[in-house]
């Protein structure tokens, strides 16, 4: 009975020591296989979001049936293993409805591509926004420009609508600037298209306007508009806006602003 328990333990310890030697072993090969997919994709030009995306589904996958071939080395039968999945797979669906929803929709971002890595998008329910950085199996990441990190589920992003603010190279860029009502109308369009004309950036083959956009209670509002590479924008606004006030003082253009005359007996 002794000897039978002994070469019972026996057995068993070898089978456990052949299982960790199989997990680590399978573990440097998935990070092989995943090097060499990593390659031959990146030789293929295929996107970052599609890379990441791909690479997150082998791993897991890989994962699954390095698991299953463990299992199957400790006895447990292959149709059994079956049978478990399949009736478990209620039960498991049921539990997992958000993460699947959140898997279909990261496929559905991949296949119609509302957007892609790199990209600043604007998500409209929640107004989260920020550069995606990564596309995973369940969710997206976007970097806000003051370096935080948004973490937002695929399946939010395919069921909502979102704006894709860099998906055009060009973007048009609006300014608004008010003038007291005693100033030399003219003469202020002309030196704000000056600004707008000899501003780096400002792209002269699309068509650069300056333009009354409406009469305040106190100042006449001018809009000034052309468009600029994208990835230049916020550059240009603010050189602009600051150009335009220097512009305007050495032109004696008054830009009013809310005045108080306090009288005291």
């Amino acid at each position: 009975m002794l000897g039978e328990l002994a070469d019972q333990a026996l057995h068993f310890g070898l089978k456990v020591v052949f299982a960790v030697l199989t997990f680590l072993i399978g573990v440097q090969v998935i990070k092989l296989i995943r090097r060499i997919v990593q390659k031959a994709l990146t030789r293929a030009n295929a996107e970052k979001g599609v890379l990441q995306f791909l690479d997150s589904l082998l791993k897991v996958a890989l994962y699954v049936v390095l698991i299953f071939m463990i299992a199957t080395s400790f006895g447990v039968s292959v149709a059994g293993v079956v049978t478990l999945l399949g009736s478990a797979g209620v039960a498991i669906g049921l539990s997992l409805q958000g993460s699947l929803s959140n898997l279909a929709g990261g496929v559905l971002i991949l296949l119609l591509k509302p957007f892609k890595v790199g990209d600043y998008i604007i998500e409209d329910t929640k107004g989260n926004e920020g550069t995606v950085t990564e596309i995973q199996m369940f969710y997206t990441k976007l970097t806000t420009p003051d370096q935080k990190v948004i973490i937002l589920p695929n399946g939010t992003l395919a069921n909502s609508s979102l704006t894709n603010v860099t998906a055009n190279e060009e973007r048009r860029l609006d300014l608004t600037v008010g003038i007291s009502y005693s100033a030399d109308l003219k003469k202020a369009k002309e030196v704000a298209d000056q600004v707008l004309r000899t501003q780096g950036q400002v792209l002269m083959d699309q068509p650069v306007m300056v333009f009354v956009d409406s009469l305040g209670e106190s100042e006449v509002v001018l809009g000034m508009r052309c468009y600029v590479p994208g990835s230049a924008y916020w550059d240009v606004k603010w050189a602009l806006t600051e150009r335009v006030k220097l512009a305007f003082d050495e032109n004696g253009i008054e830009i009013p602003f809310p005045q108080l005359d306090v009288h005291t007996k």
